[in-house]
């Protein structure tokens, strides 16, 4: 398995170590909901240096990215990003990313763990020949820490991080955190106040241990895979290979906003454009059940007058917060309005449940 740079940290630190898309990566440290719960409440520290980070400079930089991502490049501003797809020919997601602006003709592409390798291939088949544009793997020489949580802000602050306190939602900043030189962002996937810090990772361990002694004014633990997937499924974030994947387009993810049809071609343009005009047959839902039991990935769903099966789970939890079994899931396009009833088979037994609109749980602005 592959190895963070952090790699020795999560062991110092108890954390429970699993393969993760070929990664050694920590499920947990302190527990799951413990760690959700200092996220909620306080601050808690991610490693996901597991992710792919891709620079991608030169003056053909725009029209490339324009042409193998579905959201519009052209409207990012310098130290802007956005949440986009990257779409194969019939429209299905090959991967979601955040692509960032950091200079009129220099971005960085940030890609899931899962898909480093076949993007990678990918996007340097699209780019060809193409002396416009330049690609650069940068996912080992950068490192990656995701700070989450209400006190995130207060604790970079304290660690003379410039640039912070201003600093609004998706958007960059160049920073110095610990005397450390990284490239800021406030972005995330917990629905917290929070920010991702791109640095070498020669130099991610000791703005770990920093953060982690600085933090603890704060309440800081570190946060593994677990914690973070509750947390992003209360927002109805979704995660790749359980709620998108080369099968789903973004229209049926829910995640039409990320397609700019206006912006000219790009790849599975034709196929989304086509399968707009003709209307979709299906679409992802978020649920919450009517009594309390757990959802889980895979479980059926189920006609609530025919008790037949109309699709299966992709995500599935019981929110700490809500104390509510929560879940997304793909349905006919019948059952996917508002306030809809459906059923979820879990362990033999029908549980009645009733779609809602994402995300779950709603945070105080900050």
């Amino acid at each position: 398995m592959r190895q963070t740079p952090l790699i020795q940290q999560h062991r110092t630190a108890g954390a429970k170590l699993v393969d993760f898309a070929g990664w050694e990566m920590p499920i947990q440290y302190s527990g799951v909901l413990d760690e959700y719960h200092t996220i909620r409440s306080h601050v808690g520290l991610f490693d996901v240096s597991h992710m792919g980070r891709v620079r991608i400079v030169g003056t053909g930089a725009i029209p490339f990215l324009q042409r193998v991502t579905t959201n519009d490049v052209g409207k990012l501003a310098v130290s802007q990003a956005h949440y986009s797809m990257v779409c194969n020919e019939k429209g299905g997601i090959k991967d979601d990313v955040f692509v960032y602006r950091l200079a009129p003709d220099e971005f960085l592409l940030c890609i899931n763990a899962s898909n480093r390798e076949k993007v990678l291939a990918w996007l340097r088949s699209q780019l060809g020949q193409d002396k416009t544009t330049r690609l650069e793997d940068r996912s080992v020489e950068l490192a990656q820490l995701a700070i989450q949580g209400p006190q995130s802000r207060e604790l970079l602050m304290s660690l003379g991080a410039t640039a912070v306190e201003d600093l609004r939602l998706h958007h960059t900043c160049d920073s110095m955190i610990g005397g450390l030189p990284c490239l800021l962002a406030r972005t995330g996937y917990t629905g917290e106040l929070g920010y991702e810090v791109y640095i070498g990772a020669g130099e991610v361990g000791h703005l770990w241990d920093r953060l982690l002694d600085k933090g603890q004014a704060w309440g800081i633990k570190p946060a593994g895979l677990g914690a973070r997937d509750l947390l992003r499924l209360e927002m109805g974030y979704l995660l790749y290979g359980n709620d998108m994947d080369e099968d789903a387009t973004p229209l049926e993810a829910n995640a039409d906003w990320t397609v700019s049809f206006q912006k000219g071609e790009f790849n599975g343009r034709q196929a989304l454009l086509a399968q707009k005009e003709a209307g979709l047959t299906r679409r992802l839902v978020a649920f919450e059940l009517v009594e309390k039991a757990v959802p889980r990935h895979g479980f059926r769903i189920l006609d609530p007058t025919t008790f037949r099966p109309i699709g299966e789970v992709t995500s599935g939890n019981l929110s700490p917060l809500l104390q509510k079994g929560i879940g997304l899931g793909y349905v006919p396009l019948r059952y996917a309005g508002l306030g809809a009833s459906i059923l979820i088979e879990i362990r033999g037994k029908c549980v009645t449940a009733v779609t809602v609109k994402p995300p779950f749980y709603k945070r105080k602005k900050a």
